[in-house]
């Protein structure tokens, strides 16, 4: 067994101490004003771009830092311990740029991720629709071929950073008759006549816009066409496999966001002329808290690892799914947990818990759902 395998580097660590006293210092003092307003958290992401983060996942010869998988969810981890909706603004970006990186031509590289790494731009990734979520082959966006162009019409639902975003990298049917063969992927600008419809009013990630992206007779060169006809499904499935792992790094920084907060209260509150943290039933649960987020969080460095190794025993897949799946479940757990330890001031928005158990929940749907997670897992297993 390589023992190197699940360790950190010191470069790792210095990395983690970095991003975690820059996140202390210039996004937590604006996340509660970020959910409560519903607003993109602009400061938050000049923050973001001043420390390069952005450029983490992108090749150094395209602007970026070619940084490792657990690097990166190392990063989104710390931002989630502090603010949730700023982990997935530097989380979605990566996100739709990836069939970009894994499938795009070399002129689409060049031309657009110098432009994400630096943070000048930012990207969504549409694939779901209304009536079309876990089930991606019963998408009816459609591109037809005109020429050199595409036209695409169709509407895309759940589409994170809506509105916000340069680009969008778009999954539409070439050839209905095909089924999930007949799925094609597209890089579409924002200003090809793409609307936003409406942004959804959400329960957590409130900072995040979330919304209906509408595209109407868009002409879309065929140069911005992503690998060839018929490989879209191809396309977004091994870029959610390289993604989930660090939805997971976001649960566990939302669960070690909440832990670090309980703990601080339980310290501080007194009850019976004592701190509450001297009382073994709560002292229990913030024990167990500790051991399943550890457990979720070296569950996420192992599928991380996977993705830089190149996946090579075909694994990737199922772990990605169980460290998504797990890193979730987790979160919701210790949110709760986190929330009852603070008894009636948890379920208040004087103090954060809250915020975090509603972040949490989403990380248990979004990328997947913790069923057809499930379905990943249980099909490698089973077949």
């Amino acid at each position: 067994m390589d023992s190197a395998a699940f360790l950190l580097s010191d470069t790792h660590r210095q990395f983690r101490d970095a991003v975690r006293q820059m996140a202390e210092a210039r996004i937590a003092p604006h996340a509660a004003a970020v959910d409560r307003d519903e607003a993109f958290p602009w400061e938050s992401y000049k923050a973001l771009t001043e420390m390069e983060l952005p450029a983490l996942a992108f090749p150094a010869e395209y602007g970026g830092a070619g940084a490792d998988m657990v690097t990166q969810a190392i990063a989104a981890e710390e931002l989630a311990r502090v603010c949730a909706s700023t982990s997935v603004t530097f989380l979605v970006t990566k996100l739709g740029m990836l069939p970009v990186m894994n499938f795009g031509s070399e002129e689409l590289k060049r031309t657009y991720l110098p432009r994400v790494a630096s943070g000048q731009s930012q990207a969504s990734y549409c694939l779901s629709e209304p009536d079309a979520g876990s089930d991606v082959a019963a998408m009816r966006c459609r591109a037809e071929r005109d020429g050199d162009d595409y036209v695409l019409n169709g509407t895309k639902y759940w589409i994170t950073n809506a509105g916000v975003s340069d680009t969008y990298t778009v999954f539409a049917k070439t050839d209905p008759s095909a089924g999930h063969r007949g799925i094609s992927c597209f890089l579409v600008e924002k200003d090809w006549g793409v609307r936003v419809t409406k942004l959804e009013h959400k329960l957590g990630l409130r900072g995040s816009p979330t919304g209906e992206v509408v595209f109407e007779d868009v002409r879309v060169p065929a140069s911005h066409r992503i690998g060839e006809e018929g490989q879209g499904f191809l396309i977004a499935m091994h870029t959610l496999d390289r993604s989930r792992p660090t939805i997971g790094a976001q649960a566990v920084g939302i669960a070690q966001g909440a832990i670090d907060y309980a703990v601080g209260y339980l310290k501080e509150r007194k009850a019976f002329g004592k701190p509450i943290a001297e009382l073994q039933g709560l002292r229990f649960m913030v024990a167990d808290m500790a051991m399943r987020t550890e457990a979720a969080r070296g569950l996420v460095y192992r599928a991380c690892a996977l993705v830089d190794a190149g996946d090579p025993d075909g694994d990737l897949s199922m772990v990605g799914a169980m460290a998504k799946c797990v890193a979730s479940d987790t979160a919701m757990a210790v949110t709760t947990d986190a929330v009852q330890l603070l008894g009636g001031y948890g379920y208040t928005t004087d103090f954060p818990v809250e915020r975090f158990l509603r972040d949490a929940k989403i990380t248990q749907i979004y990328e997947g759902t913790n069923q057809v997670q499930r379905v990943v897992i249980a099909k490698a297993l089973l077949g």
